[in-house]
């Protein structure tokens, strides 16, 4: 029974991301002159470019990196770290580098974005080592503790 169910919700979910990539594609093409197809293409084809030549990249090292370095019973909690900081990082790029901003406006961007972002990450990173010192301390109940008579 949860097969079917499971396969019905994928060609639900494909067909409605079909739907709304179709949209979006109808908007750039009928509305040329707001949205600026070929720098929506330039963009497009950067973004793939970036993807595949350095994100990519980059993580496989990075979780090459891990294995050899982090202990598997704390390695997921580095990992989400790591996904979390760089969503963050990536997300509030052009606030913490300054762009959309104007000198003779400094209400565009009121805010030390850089050192908001650096509050959010220590967070994110006290939170991820709050976890593996709850995960040490577990560890070393249960290697300490006395076997189960049942």
């Amino acid at each position: 029974m949860r097969a079917p169910l499971a396969a019905i919700s994928r060609i639900v979910l494909a067909a409605a991301g079909l739907a709304v990539i179709g949209y979006g594609i109808h908007g750039l093409v009928t509305m040329a002159r707001a949205t600026h197809p070929p720098q929506a293409a330039r963009w497009l084809i950067g973004g793939i470019l970036v993807h595949d030549l350095v994100i990519v990249p980059v993580t496989a090292a990075t979780g090459l990196l891990l294995i050899r370095f982090v202990r598997a019973p704390y390695r997921a909690v580095v990992q989400g770290a790591l996904l979390v900081s760089a969503a963050v990082a990536l997300a509030s790029l052009p606030l913490w580098r300054g762009y959309g901003g104007s000198p003779d406006n400094p209400t565009v961007n009121p805010l030390p974005y850089g050192r908001n972002l650096a509050i959010v990450l220590g967070a994110v990173w006290a939170g991820a080592a709050a976890l593996i010192a709850v995960r040490m301390m577990r560890a070393r109940r249960a290697r300490g503790a006395p076997p189960d008579p049942s």
